[in-house]
């Protein structure tokens, strides 16, 4: 079972690369007018949010993507979740990672999958969200190089060897 430090450090993590991957992005043309791109960050973020939501046992509200004129306007609110899950975390007592956590989603999947789900943590939930966004920031990466950009080294591992650096987010993020 991860503790609640190991789940913030991974959080970190999760927005240090986060806010790398923003940079690269905003920094391309090409990036920036990929919808694919967009989308994926958005999804990521959504997601983000979503969690956050069921974590503090808040009714879920889901942003249309159309509600963000643009990128920048996107990542601020990627940040903003990176900043609400690392209060989340912080103020989380250890003995609550343990709690099962309602997924409202939870109805849909099983619809996928054909069959009931387990019930879930809330440790693993995080795990999930940190999981989830290393899985589509690669896709972003990958398409960064398909578009002629240089992928963004975001692996847990650089992140330690630099000293755990706080997230660098673009300036032109809030």
């Amino acid at each position: 079972m991860p503790t609640t430090t190991d789940l913030t450090e991974l959080a970190r993590h999760m927005e240090w690369a986060d806010a790398i991957v923003w940079r690269a992005v905003l920094s391309s043309q090409e990036a920036r007018d990929d919808e694919r791109i967009r989308m994926w960050l958005y999804h990521v973020h959504m997601v983000q949010h979503a969690f956050l939501h069921v974590w503090r046992d808040e009714a879920l509200k889901l942003r249309d993507p159309a509600e963000f004129p643009d990128l920048a306007a996107l990542a601020a609110w990627g940040r903003e979740g990176h900043r609400e899950i690392q209060a989340f975390l912080a103020s989380t007592e250890p003995a609550s990672l343990d709690r099962r956590v309602h997924l409202p989603w939870a109805p849909e999947v099983e619809k996928m999958l054909g069959r009931a789900i387990s019930d879930v943590t809330l440790a693993q939930t995080v795990t999930q969200v940190v999981l989830h966004t290393t899985h589509h920031r690669g896709q972003v990466n990958a398409r960064l190089r398909t578009l002629g950009g240089e992928p963004q080294y975001v692996d847990y591992i650089v992140w330690v060897w630099q000293g755990q650096p706080a997230a660098e987010w673009p300036e032109i993020v809030g």
